[in-house]
């Protein structure tokens, strides 16, 4: 078995629960679809890896996320209790303690995520204690760890465009070494979505 592990932390796709400031927009079920569609082009993208665990929120979705399994390897977990960072730090160590070596870990925000970039965080984590994909909000749709690291995860202000420098201060502080992959954009509001099917059109987004 490969030591490489991947997480994808997702939701239930209930209208209402999701992608809540397009809802607010376009309307909860139309969110709904969107965050489908989100969710699945960064699954599609992680086909090809064997080691993945789909970390779930609620805890009682486990049957909304079952048909999200790209392959049959693929297992399904619940995220728990806390803030983000609590359920980030109990992703990794329990994801640790099934043997892993290294392991990144990513949301479903980012749908120009690509097979390369699991790759790259990969091959960082031989080298560097901490990988992140930086996110044009100042958040970040990845981070990689190849040793459990509860106290970076400790004192963040999520949701915020301070996420990704408070974790480099904090990383600095645990003497961790660390590597940036390539900015992407997350989609969280109608004009995020507007740009990302622009993109994917491949034509300017006005």
């Amino acid at each position: 078995m490969t030591p490489d592990h991947l997480c994808v932390f997702c939701k239930a796709p209930r209208p209402g629960t999701v992608k809540t400031r397009i809802a607010a927009a376009l309307g909860p079920d139309r969110a709904r679809d969107i965050y489908v569609e989100l969710a699945s082009a960064v699954l599609t993208q992680a086909r090809e890896i064997e080691n993945v665990a789909l970390f779930f929120s609620p805890d009682d979705a486990e049957r909304e996320i079952e048909p999200w399994r790209r392959r049959s390897e693929w297992i399904l977990r619940g995220q728990g209790p806390g803030d983000l960072g609590e359920r980030l730090a109990r992703a990794f160590e329990s994801t640790f303690l099934r043997g892993a070596e290294r392991v990144l870990v990513i949301g479903t925000d980012s749908p120009e995520i690509r097979a390369e970039d699991w790759r790259e965080g990969f091959k960082a984590l031989r080298e560097v204690d901490l990988v992140l994909g930086p996110a044009a909000d100042g958040g970040y749709w990845m981070i990689g760890l190849r040793a459990p690291q509860p106290a970076l995860f400790a004192g963040i202000a999520w949701s915020t465009p301070t996420v990704l420098a408070e974790t480099l201060i904090v990383a600095r502080t645990l003497g961790l070494s660390s590597r940036q992959l390539r900015v992407l954009e997350d989609v969280d509001t109608p004009d995020d979505w507007e740009r990302y099917l622009a993109r994917k059109a491949g034509r300017s987004p006005g």
